[in-house]
């Protein structure tokens, strides 16, 4: 920006003030100095759809709450709203309105990515805007952009990873403890890490959908949630744990990819016996790790904190530095 010139400024709309909501705000506003810095433009974010306005939260001073979506959808000074209500309706049918109406949309919604995204990358085209959704993979960690850009002139020929971190958190529990899977669950849940009904993430369902994302983006084709195996971690005794650890093996849920040439495509999620050398064995706790492997770039692998790590995300950010 030349001296003298105004900072542009990229007025947000968010749908969803839960958990991730929360961190977002707080993000934007003790990072704004370098959001604004690096973004080249000043984020204020106008509006933020809730089911109860006059709930008490934390972050909510100087917000404008409303419980009308259509007040973010028509404004016409947004730029840009982010998705984080969860579950597929009406999440979908708010970002196709908001791209029909020239907004870039940015979510954290892996259900409609994995089912839909499909309709979103043609409304995207359709309409001229940014569909972005790193922060629906990974928890943490900054995946998508690196696959779809960086590593472009790879052949991908596997990606796997572990992209469930209460899962992670289960197992590693089980492991250092020699706790059962009920005792490593309820005190998961009492942690927060793990929901009240926890069969998303315990029974592979949460990774199965990561997964369908990250095989589409690496091997540029359409991965549905329904080509993935599944199985979860339901029935993974202490036993297993350290049968594996006396033949030099840890126990992680992996969601892998491969390419298999002419055969396809080879998407699932299932408990593995890792080897303690493999790069994945040391990733514990709530921690995420994907590791990929392309014919240029040899092995890579991406590491950061998984269960409950989105709210230190900032859905935003990168669309506003590739649209301005």
């Amino acid at each position: 920006m030349m001296k003298g010139e105004e900072m542009k400024e990229i007025k947000i709309g968010m749908l969803g003030f839960g958990t991730v909501g929360t961190g977002v705000v707080r993000v934007l506003r003790e990072n704004e100095r370098e959001i604004t810095a690096k973004a080249g433009v000043k984020l204020t974010l106008k509006s933020v759809l809730v089911r109860d306005a006059k709930k008490e939260r934390p972050y909510m001073e100087g917000l404008h709450l409303t419980e009308n979506v259509d007040e973010i959808l028509n404004d016409e000074e947004i730029d840009i709203v982010i998705e984080l209500l969860g579950g597929i309706h009406p999440a979908r049918e708010y970002m196709l309105v908001a791209m029909e109406k020239g907004k870039n949309v940015v979510t954290a919604n892996k259900d409609v990515v994995a089912q839909f995204g499909k309709d979103m990358f043609e409304a995207m085209e359709k309409y001229g805007v940014d569909f972005h959704f790193e922060a629906s993979v990974g928890g943490g960690i900054p995946i998508v952009m690196p696959l779809k850009q960086c590593l472009t002139a790879n052949r991908v020929t596997e990606i796997m990873g572990i992209i469930n971190g209460t899962t992670n958190y289960m197992l590693s529990q089980m492991s250092e403890n020699g706790s059962d899977y009920d005792s490593v669950l309820k005190e998961a849940q009492a942690k927060g890490y793990a929901e009240a009904n926890p069969a998303a993430d315990v029974e592979g369902l949460d990774a199965a959908r990561k997964i369908a994302i990250l095989a589409s983006i690496a091997f540029n084709t359409r991965i549905r949630f329904e080509d993935v195996s599944v199985e979860g971690i339901t029935k993974v005794t202490p036993e297993d744990i350290e049968y594996a650890k006396a033949l030099g093996y840890v126990v992680k849920l992996l969601a892998i990819g491969r390419d298999c040439g002419e055969a396809g495509v080879d998407v699932r999620v299932h408990p593995v016996f890792l080897p303690k050398a493999h790069p994945l064995a040391s990733v514990n706790d709530v921690y995420n790790a994907i590791f990929v492997r392309g014919n240029a770039i040899g092995e890579a692998m991406f590491y950061g904190r998984g269960a409950v790590a989105m709210a230190a995300r900032t859905p935003g950010s990168s669309s506003t530095r590739r649209r301005t």
